[in-house]
């Protein structure tokens, strides 16, 4: 269950659909997050509606400026788990359409280049210690990105990493109910290794009995938006800001990057990718074999000459993705 107070007139029914998510498996916090943000839109816009009315729905689903039709998609889909809630308990509720909004887009990350990924890690590595930010976050930084690159982690994963997670002596990190509820152990490489004993061994000096793998200037966990901000930091200022090609660099095309070139270099090795690809989609944490195969498309986009190799993957198997 998430720490948000939720205030408005729907605020029990939010409360009951968190819990009844949590209930089933499901950790629900990004929705949870979601659903204060419209509990704050009804406190706002309608403080005297008792129920979730069409009104209230639409003018939730309407695109705000700037907004990415998928961010759309993401905000509305808690509102209407919301109101089928609210009906399946017997309260009058409004359903959102499900075509509201139209059919999501396929979106192509950036797969960074191996010039793009020196570049940027040479600039992690030149993070300086500040008095203002702690006495860790010179170390914090440059090993956060390296998991997410190395190890195709989420975020949010390596954010809330607890050192509990972390075994240094084996070499393994445990993945804890992260999306779609989902546990999972990852083996890491010599060299990953290494630099995270080495980080351990330092940040210790400042936080002996922490909690967080990644501490913030108090010795706990970093929010969520940090991430995108030490991205930005250390990435704006460097020459390939400013000459990439195709769809804006994130965050999270670490983790698409780590997955493209990892099926890769088993094609290059002659690989049977029927074979792997399972593995890569537990070490991914993906629910279905389907959120793996979309790497399928981005490995033929961006290396063309390795499309002969990866067209003949049954379908069978690997069921084509549907994007809509």
């Amino acid at each position: 269950m998430n720490n948000y107070n939720y205030l408005s007139n729907l605020s029990a029914f939010i409360i009951g659909l968190i819990s009844q998510k949590n209930e089933i498996g499901y950790p629900y916090q990004s929705s949870g997050r979601i659903l204060k943000n419209f509990d704050q839109f009804c406190l706002d816009q309608y403080p005297k509606n008792i129920t979730l009315t069409q009104d209230m729905g639409l003018g939730w689903a309407t695109l705000r400026d700037g907004e990415h039709q998928n961010g759309l998609l993401r905000r509305i889909t808690p509102i209407r788990q919301l109101g089928k809630y609210m009906n399946s308990i017997g309260a009058d509720a409004y359903v959102l359409p499900p075509k509201i909004p139209k059919k999501q887009i396929r979106y192509i990350p950036h797969i960074y280049t191996k010039q793009e990924l020196s570049a940027f890690f040479n600039s992690l590595d030149c993070c300086k210690r500040s008095p203002f930010s702690g006495p860790v976050r010179h170390l914090v930084i440059p090993l956060f990105f390296r998991l997410l690159y190395c190890c195709g982690l989420r975020s949010s994963e390596a954010l809330f990493l607890r050192t509990s997670d972390v075994d240094l002596d084996v070499g393994t990190i445990f993945i804890k109910e992260s999306k779609g509820w989902k546990d999972r152990l990852l083996y890491l490489s010599d060299d990953v290794i290494t630099l995270c004993r080495r980080y351990d061994q330092e940040v210790k000096k400042s936080f002996p009995e922490r909690e967080a793998f990644f501490p913030n200037l108090q010795g706990d966990f970093y929010n969520h938006g940090i991430p995108d901000y030490w991205f930005h930091l250390f990435w704006d200022c460097l020459p390939e800001a400013k000459t990439y090609s195709g769809n804006s660099p994130r965050v999270h095309d670490f983790r698409h990057t780590f997955a493209v070139n990892r099926l890769n270099l088993w094609i290059q090795e002659g690989k049977d990718i029927n074979a792997y690809l399972p593995y890569l989609s537990m070490y991914l944490g993906h629910v279905n074999f389907k959120d793996t195969d979309y790497y399928l498309h981005l490995v033929s986009e961006f290396h063309p000459l390795l499309k002969e190799k990866v067209e003949p993957i049954s379908n069978n198997i690997i069921p084509e993705a549907n994007y809509e």
